[in-house]
């Protein structure tokens, strides 16, 4: 009870920003977007006005987590903290862009497939969010096969 009531007031007074965004995926577990309250439109990412509409009338969505993965690359040349959680040359990481159940194309970083092996990940498949390995200093939407 205490956290849902935490997550109805964050949502209502969060500011629509990436820090706010990734406030949601850190604390509350939660993938979130916007919605326009004028046209419905709904958006993956965080910002103060409907990309559809320009109208400033937005509000915070809960994205339910299921998604399919729309395309992917596998990246071997690595960023510091990637290669200081052994991702490199020999560990390739998965990244691409996911479709949303809801219709939203979101970056996001693929976990549970092997980078070495990209002709077993496949377009279209399947994906569920899991924030459980999210990386507090870097968070960004993490997601499994379904």
């Amino acid at each position: 009870m205490r956290v849902e009531l935490w997550r109805t007031m964050a949502e209502e007074t969060k500011t629509f920003t990436a820090a706010s965004y990734q406030e949601f995926l850190k604390d509350a577990k939660q993938l979130m977007g916007i919605r326009c309250r004028d046209c419905g439109n709904l958006a993956g990412q965080a910002r103060p006005m409907c990309p559809a509409c320009h109208s400033s009338a937005i509000e915070w969505h809960r994205f339910s987590g299921k998604a399919h993965l729309s395309t992917f690359t596998c990246i071997s040349i690595v960023p510091a903290y990637m290669a200081a959680q052994g991702y490199g040359r020999d560990n390739p990481y998965c990244t691409g862009v996911v479709t949303l159940e809801e219709g939203p194309r979101i970056s996001a970083r693929i976990l549970g497939v092997d980078g070495n092996n990209p002709q077993d990940i496949k377009a279209g498949m399947d994906l569920v969010l899991d924030l459980e390995e999210l990386d507090p200093e870097h968070p960004c939407p993490t997601f499994r096969p379904a």
